[in-house]
């Protein structure tokens, strides 16, 4: 079975995007699926969150971009989680720079990709919060959408006619299957009335891809990056941990069936 390839994007920062993808692949993995991350952040908080330090690595992301290493040296086998990762470093920073002087710089990532979509069942993408070129690449390589995290918070909505005007010019010129595969309400607190405003605010403006799934506020949900662990390792009976549990179900139930519900930006 060719991977199924999602990326998740949000150019606003502290959305929980790198929250979303470490930890919902480690549900994924632990459900028997074969998955790769591909951390596309110069910050490297995806690799961080699954255990690697990135100073002990030869290989990166960065290295099979602008160097065209074979992709399949850079992937790290995460030891508690068991799921593969292609780690990122700070080298990344540069990266569009350099990019930008490539031929078919949109398409690097696609490339590299290429050789493993008969290794996976689902490769996840965690880009950076901006929308430059390593997230362009990211949504040419998305084969079946992006997932975008949005915050229960103020202003949760703003900037995302950005993202949709990116996500549809990819579409037109570079990725004609691009679509938004999902949307995931995170950070969620049932006290306050303007969580649940939000939620409404959200669901409207998404109609029909919203998951069922809301992510909490969890304090073990911070705590579990600083230790290297997901989640799932960290606190498996915390109530972030059982949210993700269920997105994963969800995820799995919408990604796998026939005719997974897109829609276009």
């Amino acid at each position: 079975m060719t991977a199924k390839s999602f990326v998740f994007a949000n150019q606003k920062g502290g959305v929980a995007k790198t929250t979303t993808t470490v930890n919902l692949a480690a549900y994924l993995t632990a459900a028997g699926r074969r998955t790769l991350v591909v951390d596309m952040d110069p910050q490297g908080n995806a690799t961080t969150s699954l255990g690697v330090d990135p100073r002990s690595l030869s290989l990166s992301i960065y290295d099979v971009l602008i160097d065209q290493a074979p992709i399949q040296k850079a992937i790290t086998l995460t030891e508690r989680v068991g799921l593969d990762l292609v780690p990122a470093t700070t080298d990344l920073a540069g990266a569009e720079v350099e990019m930008a002087r490539m031929m078919a710089r949109e398409r690097l990532l696609e490339r590299a990709l290429h050789p493993l979509l008969d290794d996976y069942d689902y490769i996840l993408v965690d880009e950076p919060p901006s929308l430059g070129l390593l997230t362009i690449n990211g949504l040419t390589a998305s084969a079946n959408g992006v997932i975008i995290p949005v915050q229960c918070e103020y202003l949760a909505l703003e900037g995302l006619s950005l993202l949709l005007r990116t996500i549809q010019q990819v579409r037109d010129v570079l990725n004609e299957r691009l679509a938004i595969a999902g949307v995931v309400l995170t950070m969620y607190d049932s006290r306050t009335n303007l969580a649940q405003q939000v939620v409404q605010e959200v669901r409207q403006y998404f109609p029909g891809v919203v998951f069922k799934t809301i992510i909490p506020r969890n304090v073990r949900l911070s705590e579990a990056p600083s230790h290297g662990q997901t989640i799932l390792s960290y606190a498996p009976a915390s109530a972030g941990a059982l949210a993700y549990e269920a997105l994963a179900q969800e995820f799995m139930q919408r990604a796998e069936q026939a005719s997974p519900n897109l829609i276009r930006a």
